[in-house]
Parts: structure tokens; sequence; C-alpha cells
């Protein structure tokens, strides 16, 4: 097995990825609009790759925010709110926030579930930053780390009970990026004691399953590498610091922020101690290139991998889908229009 994650270039497998996926045995698959059409062909095509790998748990995952990140559209599938609803909820009622975020994301979950996705990249835990870039904005579950971690706590809960894994992100934080790291590099100056706050939710996290690194440099750390890239980040911020011990993937190996060969990029973010690339966009030339480079995933990773797909369910027990959304937005009825 390769550690790395790929996308696809359809709707359905070609004969030529189906030839080099079966060979390559990547550890597993991202999907986009590009790949969807309608509920029967979703299913049909996340049952191709788990028949091509015999591996009922296999890693097949979705950005499935809500808002404006949300790759399953109406009006084949639900609507989800973005994660701000539930930090203005929030201000109102704490409680009931959390439910309707653990709703939410059980919704989403079931959604997913149905259609064979065993992975949702959810929820960010970036801890917005007045005057930051707006690629986080009301994607954010807020400005204070500590109800980010217990809105972020109720997603992970939400998509587990859906049969779903959630991916903590964007390690070690986003929120005070001041430029879209899918155009360019973002530099982040905080010094230390400031970046306290963006770690804090994280930390209170630390047992998720998976985790996302950010395609960001923090000077206070290491002023020469994003921290998809940084060993000293990856072991002493990431592993150390927070203490997160689970399956680490990096973002996209395709955004604007690195600079090298994708294949390379790969190479370079498991040296320096991510689990998992992330390879989105379905190149053939970049994915054989990624095969060649990366070594045989570690039994470290590997151990990782399976404690987190161990979670997932497409034949969880839960409540029908328009009884979560009832739950949900009866709850957010308390925020004013």
């Amino acid at each position: 097995m390769k550690p790395v994650i790929f996308g696809l270039s359809g709707e359905t497998l070609t004969t030529d990825e189906r030839a080099f996926f079966a060979d390559a045995q990547p550890a597993g698959y991202i999907l986009f609009r590009r790949n969807i059409v309608d509920r029967t062909q979703l299913r049909a095509l996340t049952d191709d790759l788990r028949a091509l790998h015999g591996r009922d748990d296999l890693l097949i995952m979705i950005d499935q925010e809500g808002g404006r990140v949300a790759r399953m559209q109406a009006p084949v599938w639900p609507s989800f709110p973005p994660g701000a609803i539930f930090d203005r909820l929030y201000d109102l009622a704490p409680s009931s926030a959390i439910a309707a975020a653990r709703a939410n994301a059980q919704a989403i979950a079931v959604t997913l579930a149905e259609a064979g996705i065993t992975v949702d990249a959810l929820p960010l835990l970036d801890v917005r930053q007045e005057g930051a870039s707006d690629i986080m904005g009301d994607r954010t579950l807020g400005a204070e780390p500590m109800r980010v971690a217990a809105l972020g706590r109720a997603v992970i809960e939400g998509l587990a009970e859906g049969g779903v894994v959630g991916i903590v992100k964007h390690m070690p934080g986003h929120g005070r990026a001041m430029v879209d790291s899918h155009h360019e590099l973002p530099i982040v100056t905080a010094d230390e004691e400031a970046l306290t706050t963006d770690l804090a939710p994280f930390q209170a996290l630390k047992d998720a399953p998976i985790g996302m690194t950010a395609h960001v440099v923090y000077t206070a750390w290491d002023p020469d590498l994003p921290a998809s890239l940084s060993a000293s980040v990856i072991d002493t911020i990431i592993r150390k610091r927070i203490g997160f011990d689970g399956l680490l993937m990096s973002d996209d190996l395709d955004m604007k922020a690195l600079n090298g060969s994708i294949p390379e990029l790969a190479a370079g973010v498991v040296a320096a101690g991510c689990d998992l690339a992330l390879n989105c966009w379905g190149r053939m030339d970049d994915m054989v290139g990624i095969a060649n480079l990366l070594p045989e995933i570690s039994a470290a990773s590997k151990a990782r991998l399976d404690l987190a797909m161990v979670r997932a369910s497409l034949e969880k027990d839960s409540p029908p889908l328009d009884q979560l959304l009832a739950i949900r937005d009866t709850l957010l009825a308390l925020v004013p229009a």
C-alpha cells in the first residue's frame, strides 16, 4: 500500500485508472463534484472502489462541510449550513448550539454513508482571527478556542454516530493566514504565546481519528517550511505539543502555497512525518510519479489508518435524515434572521 490518497478524473473509473489503482494500492481516495452525478452513480462508484481493493473500510473521503464547501449538491442532496451559524447560536444558547452541530453532522454522515463515503474533511478547528483571509471566514466555528473545540467535538461525534470518520483541520491552525493557501503561501509571524490560541482546539481534540496539516509557514516554529513539509512542526508541535497521535494527512498537494513537482511534494510531506499525502486532481502523470517516489506505507502509519477506519460503517443504525434535519432546524430557528 502506498501512503497516498488519490483523486479520480471523472464519474467512473477509466480502464487506466482501474489498472493503476489495483497496482499502486493507494490508502484511499477523495471525491469532488466532477465525480458526482446522482445517488445511483455515486454509490456505484464507491462500491467499485471497494471491490477493486476488497476493503469494506476503504478510506473514501469528501469535503462536505456545508455552505460554500459542498461537493454533493442540492437538489439531489440536502444543503447544509456553514459552521458560523453554530457559532451564532452558541452566543444565545451553548447547549443548543452543540446539539444542533451534532445533529447537522450526523445528517451529513447519513447522506455520505448512503453514498458509500467513509470520511468527511470536517470539522475545521481553525480559530477565526480578525483581518485574516476570508478563505476560512464563515467556514469556521468561531473566534474563541474552547467554543471551537466544543462545537468541533460535537461535529466529530455526530459524524461518528452516522458512521463517518471526521478530520480535524488544518493543523496547527489556519485562522491567522492573511492569504488563501490555494493561491499563495501564507506566512504567519505571530509569536509563540499568541499561537497557543491556535493550538488549543486541536489539543482539546487530540484524540480525533484523523488530522490534516496546513500549508502555512509559522515563523515561530519553522521560518522556512510550511507545516505540511516541516518535520519540526509535525514532530514538535503536532505530535508532541498538541499530542495528536491519529492518522495525519497533508492538505492538497496541488495548492499553490507549495512549490515543486507533485511527486516531490508527496515524498516531502511523507518524509516530514505525514502518514498520507493528499493528491486531489486525478492526473495520471502525477499519480504515477507519486507511486514511483513514495515508499510503502510504514507500519505505524498503517496502524493509524486501520484504527481510524474502524469507526466507519456504511450500515450504522441512525435516526432518519428528516428527523436529524428537523432537530437541527428547530434549534437554528433561535438564531435571529
